[in-house]
């Protein structure tokens, strides 16, 4: 057989019958029945029958098929045939024919497989997928295997055709596809970068692009108007687990144009690439400012295949005399409400007062939350007495309550808690209580984001420095006012999840200048970071505006899978690890000799270096303890004292093996029953030794997992 004689194994079907057939593929599965042997060939395009039988194939081929195991590669040949009635197998495509094999050739051996790849029954009315529970990491162990599953390879043959129907809109559309340097500069992006050394220039690195956000907007100053590229990125940033340290994006950028350009552009490509999985979307899709959402839904990424949208009640207690509401509303607080329509039944009052009032609803930042149903017209609850009867009817009428809903209040001090706190509060209650509809689609723009967030002693960009804000008439001096400022960005949400987003660039030199003052950045370090950008921004920089899609996630969504880990070839577990390469991994010290890393820090010293000169600081350190001069004589005579009692005890020990404990175990409380407060944490003396405090906490080391 060569490449050329080759039938595919799914594409075999009833026309064929009576054809000789050449194959190649794994053994998917096989059943010895004695002098005949049955297996399911398989390969990328599906999987088929093949029959071993004396009377088709000779003594050494029949042989030779009771040595095959299961993903033995193989290659077969013989004649297709219409299977018996009543032995078709409904599970697979071609499950009405089979072939007569008639020769062998065994190419490849299989070992002890650690997990199962089948995924088909072999037997007639046990047709339908075989499913097996196996960890994660052993599966990215052995990828190569797992790969072999026609479910992870259908995940990857979608993920080709989803990602050249970007290719073919766009190339539609006059854009053209560039790639931009792997090798770059470290530049502030929002997230950590990757870093690589270079051994042609000693104790200097190269970045791992986050981005090709600055190599984009030059291709715009270069004339190229219209520029994409399916684009690999790397951030370094905290483990969560959906998320890969490197992934793909779709990065777009066009000059000459505007945010709707932006919207109508990406309206139609989202509906493309989502109808390959089956999926239409309405257009146009709604748009929403940042503020409408938050203040509607909690969160920058609403999640609009429910509702249970939020309404403010602020208003309808601003006289009232329930004492916990009055001192919010003095001190300029805001109260939000929830109605979740016809679940009174559904969520007793110990779910609402013990489950989400006293622990669910604190652990989303709030001190707690009130809780009322709608009952005979009117509001029932263990605080409802402490409300006007104006207050009830206003309640009643602003969440249009009827019998059966329950309404869920959060009031604060402050706004952006208060919604962030209803926000996750409204996703649990919706998921618990099954409200949020499968096989839903609601896109979303979210537009007029803030341009800058406060930090400590400054703001910093909530986007990017070069997004451009809705004025330019500001103070980069005024932290107020530019904490007023709203940008030129947009985000693409789908069911909550942010798919993508992107802004009107800053195309103006002085511009982008006064944005980084805004961030503080002094000239130097502008010069030594976007000096090459800022220059070319100086040469007729064209109005220009682009927009990132994240590949990996909007290809999990349209397939439905559990995470993008599914739709990534060969991806890094939840902790940025790779069971299957055992990356990241050290390397030699040759290694960095070679690229002189070994005294990178030269005569610096690394944290706790210099503790461990001597014992007592060393012990300090490991601790975290500071240990002040009055008792470092008490403390190093204690230490000895320990030592000396363990060099005693170790050497009576003998050859016995140590204790766990050498106390008999009991209780140790505090004399009395009544509970009071440690006069050292009220009066924050307990904090006088911590090496670091955060947040009124002791900070103590980091625990890894």
């Amino acid at each position: 057989m060569t490449f050329k004689d080759r039938s595919f194994c799914g594409t075999l079907g009833e026309p064929d019958e009576g054809r000789r057939v050449f194959l190649a593929g794994w053994v998917d599965a096989l059943r010895d029945h004695g002098e005949v042997i049955f297996i399911h060939l398989r390969d990328r395009s599906g999987i088929v029958q093949v029959v071993f039988s004396p009377e088709t194939a000779d003594q050494e081929v029949c042989r030779k098929a009771g040595l095959l195991r299961s993903e033995f590669c193989v290659r077969v040949s013989g004649s297709l045939v219409r299977r018996a009635q009543g032995t078709e197998n409904p599970g697979i495509p071609t499950g009405n024919v089979e072939v007569m094999a008639a020769d062998l050739d065994i190419l490849g051996r299989a070992g002890a497989l650690p997990f199962q790849i089948s995924e088909k029954s072999m037997v007639a009315g046990l047709a339908g997928n075989r499913e097996e529970s196996v960890a994660e990491d052993l599966r990215l162990q052995y990828r190569y295997l797992d790969l072999r599953r026609p479910t992870m390879q259908e995940h990857l043959i979608n993920r080709h055709r989803i990602v050249k129907a970007v290719r073919d809109y766009l190339d539609e559309q006059g854009f053209i596809e560039v790639e931009t340097p792997i090798l770059t500069k470290s530049t502030p992006e929002g997230a950590r970068d990757y870093l690589v050394p270079s051994r042609h220039y000693p104790k200097n690195f190269y970045a791992l692009p986050q981005s090709p956000q600055l190599f984009k907007q030059l291709l715009m100053v270069a004339g190229l108007e219209r520029y994409f590229q399916i684009a690999r990125c790397f951030r370094d940033e905290d483990l969560r687990p959906n998320r890969q340290p490197e992934f793909t994006q779709l990065d777009l950028e066009a000059s000459f144009i505007d945010e709707e350009f932006i919207y109508r552009l990406f309206e139609e490509l989202t509906a493309r690439i989502f109808s390959v999985g089956g999926v239409d979307l309405p257009r146009p899709f709604p748009r929403m400012t940042w503020l409408d959402a938050m203040n509607s839904t909690g969160s920058d990424r609403p999640d609009l295949r429910f509702s249970m949208f939020f309404r403010d009640a602020t208003g309808i207690f601003s006289e009232t005399r329930y004492g916990i509401f009055r001192q919010i509303l003095d001190r300029g607080g805001c109260i939000k409400g929830i109605n979740v329509k016809g679940q009174s039944a559904r969520l007793s009052k110990n779910v609402l007062q013990n489950e989400y009032a006293k622990e669910i609803v604190p652990g989303f930042g709030a001190k707690g939350m009130t809780w009322m149903r709608a009952v005979n017209g009117g509001l029932e609850s263990n605080i409802v007495q402490f409300f006007s009867k104006r207050e009830q009817d206003e309640i009643v009428r602003l969440y249009e309550a009827e019998e059966g809903d329950v309404i869920l209040i959060i009031a604060d001090p402050s706004w952006k808690l208060v919604c962030s706190a209803l926000g996750q509060l409204r996703l649990h209650v919706a998921g618990r209580l099954g409200l949020i509809p499968g096989n839903i689609f609601s896109p979303l723009w979210v537009t007029d984001f803030p341009l800058f967030e406060p930090v400590e002693g400054g703001v910093t960009s909530s986007h990017h420095p070069f997004t451009m804000p809705d004025r330019t008439d500001f103070d980069p001096g005024d932290i107020e006012e530019l904490l007023s400022l709203r940008s030129r960005a947009y985000d693409l949400v789908v069911n909550g999840e942010e798919l993508g987003g992107g802004s009107i660039r800053i195309n103006d030199t002085a511009l982008q200048n006064r944005i980084f003052k805004a961030l503080g950045l002094s000239e130097n370090e502008v010069e030594e970071k976007f000096g090459f950008f800022l220059r070319a921004l100086e040469f007729g920089a064209p109005p220009h505006g682009g927009i990132a899609l994240g590949i990996d996630r909007v290809v999990s969504m349209i397939l439905g899978t559990s995470s993008i880990r599914e739709v990534i070839a060969f991806p890094k577990n939840r902790s940025a690890f790779c069971p299957l390469t055992r990356a990241p991994s050290t390397v030699s010290a040759g290694q960095l000799a070679e690229l002189e890393l070994l005294d990178l820090g030269g005569a610096a010293l690394l944290p706790g270096t210099k503790e461990q000169e001597d014992f007592l600081d060393s012990l300090s350190w490991v601790s975290r303890i500071r240990i002040n001069g009055g008792e470092r004589a008490a403390i190093s005579e204690a230490v000895e004292a320990a030592k000396s009692c363990a060099a005693k005890i170790n050497a009576a020990a003998g050859e016995e093996e140590p204790m766990f404990s050498v106390a008999p175990a009991s209780n140790r409380t505090r004399p009395g029953n009544e509970a009071r407060e440690s006069r050292f944490a009220k009066e924050q003396d307990i904090f006088r030794n911590a090496p670091e405090v955060k947040g009124g906490f002791f900070k103590t080391a980091s625990i890894l997992e």
